[in-house]
């Protein structure tokens, strides 16, 4: 009997030692934790659920402790579990592409096209980016993990992606984090700075009626679009091909069954499994560093720089412009490319000021511009600092 009851309990001690209760630290119930937090804003405040209940998820999966030297084969950074197969999609930066096909299948670019000037505006949000890479640079990060860092001011979480798992896969996890946070803030950061630098008659601005584009101008677009930016640019061929090719299949007429795919079923698919994996990556063990602190905040400054360059751009246009020309400064926060949501909160503010004064589908305009910048800078980047 004694005999068996030490049998029974040297097998408890043993499993005791596999259990997560036995594993667990501080850095795993503090990433719980804000897991649990962008779960709680996802389903309470109606931030990006989409996006912020698989990472908030995936943040749970990634930090449920348990024991490395066990050879479990569990855990998203152990070579051959079904989690590290999954994140090779992050790894390898082949989500971001099927991403943007989708992105390019739901967009319509006919507020650009019946508005070309609109796009200097997504290029100058576009300095958000170039701003952070050089002050990162400053703070003592290197070239490539400075440019993996920077495109978090383009709001844009699958470029953030791509571009930091070509330059800084090691930063990858707080970088996506990060880029998806701050889309998901886009109604909190950006309000306060449009308001602070603009004026009550500025708000008010009308804007003329965007023209009727033919389908003929939104089949050629997609393909002049192509060629122009991947000659610029060819490192920005697998987001920009991809935009561009989803946008034909939804601008042709005669392939509605994959464009319907495209922004269906395919990008739910990639989104969910982009966004459980990207959560994960959030293991206590690799990600509470210091350099995590810093992509945070210094993401946090370039999506600013980004919201002030644009709305700062639209008012020096407008001295410019024919006064009947001229653009509402409230649709500059729309050049950084989290669509549609920059472009709804340009509606939202101008709404707050004047009940009758849409600017939805102007700000659309600047704001897919955004996504193209955006990945434009990201194969600039791509192409200097490989």
């Amino acid at each position: 009997m004694g005999e068996f009851i030490n049998f029974l309990g040297n097998n408890l001690a043993d499993f005791w030692t596999y259990t997560g209760f036995a594993n667990a630290t501080t850095g795993h119930l503090v990433m719980i934790l804000v897991g649990l937090v962008f779960i709680y804003l996802a389903v309470a405040k109606e931030f990006e659920p989409m996006l912020l209940i698989p990472i908030g998820f995936g943040m749970l999966i990634g930090n449920i402790p348990f024991n490395t030297e066990a050879g479990l084969n569990v855990g998203i950074y152990e070579e051959g579990s079904v989690l590290n197969i999954l994140y090779q999609g992050v790894t390898s930066g082949w989500y971001p592409p099927l991403i943007f096909l989708g992105i390019g299948a739901m967009t319509d670019f006919s507020a650009l096209i019946s508005n070309p000037k609109l796009l200097l505006i997504g290029a100058a949000a576009q300095f958000g980016i170039f701003g952070a890479y050089m002050i990162a640079m400053a703070i003592g990060f290197e070239p490539s993990q400075a440019g993996a860092i920077a495109i978090i001011g383009g709001a844009d979480g699958p470029t953030a992606i791509f571009l930091s798992s070509k330059l800084a896969p090691n930063l990858m996890g707080a970088i996506a984090v990060s880029a998806y946070s701050y889309m998901a803030l886009v109604p909190v950061i950006q309000p306060p700075i449009m308001r602070l630098l603009t004026t009550k008659k500025e708000r008010l601005m009308r804007m003329p009626a965007p023209r009727k584009v033919s389908h003929t101008e939104k089949v050629i677009f997609p393909i002049v679009g192509l060629l122009l930016t991947c000659f610029l640019v060819p490192s920005g061929l697998p987001l920009l091909g991809m935009l561009f090719f989803g946008n034909l299949l939804k601008e042709s007429g005669v392939t509605r069954r994959l464009a319907e795919t495209a922004r269906g079923p395919l990008i739910d698919t990639i989104t969910i499994l982009l966004g459980v994996t990207v959560g994960a990556s959030t293991q206590a063990s690799e990600f509470l560093t210091v350099d995590s602190i810093l992509i945070f905040g210094l993401g946090a400054l370039s999506f600013v720089i980004a919201t002030t360059s644009g709305v700062l751009f639209v008012k020096l246009f407008n001295l410019i412009l024919p006064k009947h020309k001229r653009i509402n400064p409230l649709i500059g926060n729309a050049g950084v490319s989290a669509v549609p949501d920059s472009a709804r909160i340009s509606q939202t503010v101008g709404l707050e000021y004047d009940p009758t004064n849409y600017l939805l589908m102007h700000a659309m305009g600047p704001n897919v511009a955004g996504v193209i910048g955006s990945a434009v800078a990201a194969g600039i980047l791509l192409g200097f600092l490989m």
